[in-house]
């Protein structure tokens, strides 16, 4: 079973309860929630415990860039619910996933913060990355911040940017190795196996056919990883399965639609209009056509047994933050 815990996620602000109040706060998009996220948290937790209240994380929903800039926005890492599920498991009380407009995006930063941080939290305490912005146009930076806490009597922290394998850690950095097909240095940088979720759809039962039925999974909602073969973890209705995934085109049958395709070790029913997440645990290959149906097979069978020993092998916790 995989490691859940329980957070308390608030989509309306107004509604927040008296408990959620007079805490440590902090603000960001939090999209893939990854190990610099997790340093933030850790702070968070800290200050809350000290200031004795709340750790609450204040996030976007939609991401503000989908508002300002739509045909530029970048294609998001995580759900609301699993951006939520994530910051739990680091250690959060609660996560507000503001409803956000272009009314609230073009509030100055003075109002955003006496609105926000004062009126609605009642913060004792703030903790921010060092690249935080805020306001209309992204007017407001740390030292308004500052301004704001000092005179408001907030406790404010700053938490510097972490590096894993040499990268500094950010959401973008998440998505230019998913793009490339650098899924294990990926994950490296976030804090569980990057994750889509989307909808079981009907397919051409071809899998089946080849003795691997597959689940062909729609309506995802995120970034997907370059094409390619991955050893995958499968939830359904909250239980893991091993599942071989291919992201991409099936060449050997003169295919050019992406496609998400899952075969599910051990499984048998049917899974048609249900929902499925997916975690990416390794790449294996990439795509290719293969000159016979035979070929082909024999790959899958090679391909299903090395995700048989990796999925054996990956733990299903979340990773928690580096140590320094």
């Amino acid at each position: 079973m995989g490691f859940i815990i329980t957070v308390q996620l608030i989509r309306q602000p107004d509604d927040l309860p008296e408990a959620l109040r007079g805490g440590a706060v902090a603000i960001g998009n939090f999209d893939g929630v990854h190990q610099g996220h997790a340093r933030l948290i850790e702070t968070l937790r800290a200050e809350a415990d000290r200031v004795g209240g709340p750790a609450v994380a204040f996030t976007f929903d939609p991401h503000p860039a989908q508002i300002l800039r739509p045909d530029a926005a970048p294609p998001l890492l995580t759900g609301t619910q699993r951006k939520a599920d994530l910051l739990a498991q680091l250690g959060v009380d609660a996560v507000v996933a503001y409803p956000t407009d272009r009314a609230f995006l073009d509030l100055d930063a003075d109002t955003f913060f006496q609105r926000l941080v004062r009126d609605r939290l009642d913060a004792r305490a703030m903790v921010e990355g060092s690249n935080f912005l805020f306001g209309h146009n992204r007017s407001g930076d740390l030292t308004t911040l500052g301004r704001l806490c000092d005179q408001a009597g907030i406790a404010l922290r700053v938490v510097d940017p972490i590096s894993v394998d040499g990268l500094i850690v950010s959401s973008s950095r998440v998505r230019e190795l998913l793009a490339q097909g650098r899924l294990e240095q990926a994950n490296r940088l976030l804090t569980a196996p990057y994750r889509i979720a989307g909808t079981v759809g009907e397919g051409r039962h071809r899998g089946a056919t080849l003795g691997y039925p597959t689940a062909n999974i729609e309506r995802i909602g995120t970034l997907l990883p370059s094409e390619g073969i991955y050893a995958g973890r499968a939830w359904i209705e909250q239980t893991p399965h091993a599942a071989a995934v291919s992201l991409g085109p099936n060449r050997t049958f003169d295919e050019e639609e992406i496609k998400v395709e899952a075969f599910i070790l051990d499984f048998s029913g049917s899974l048609y209009g249900k929902p499925i997440k997916v975690d990416f645990l390794a790449r294996l290959r990439d795509i290719k056509r293969f000159d016979s149906v035979e070929a082909l097979v024999a790959q899958i069978d090679h391909d299903v047994a090395a995700v048989r020993q990796i999925v054996a092998a990956t733990p299903d916790i979340p990773a928690r933050s580096p140590q320094p």
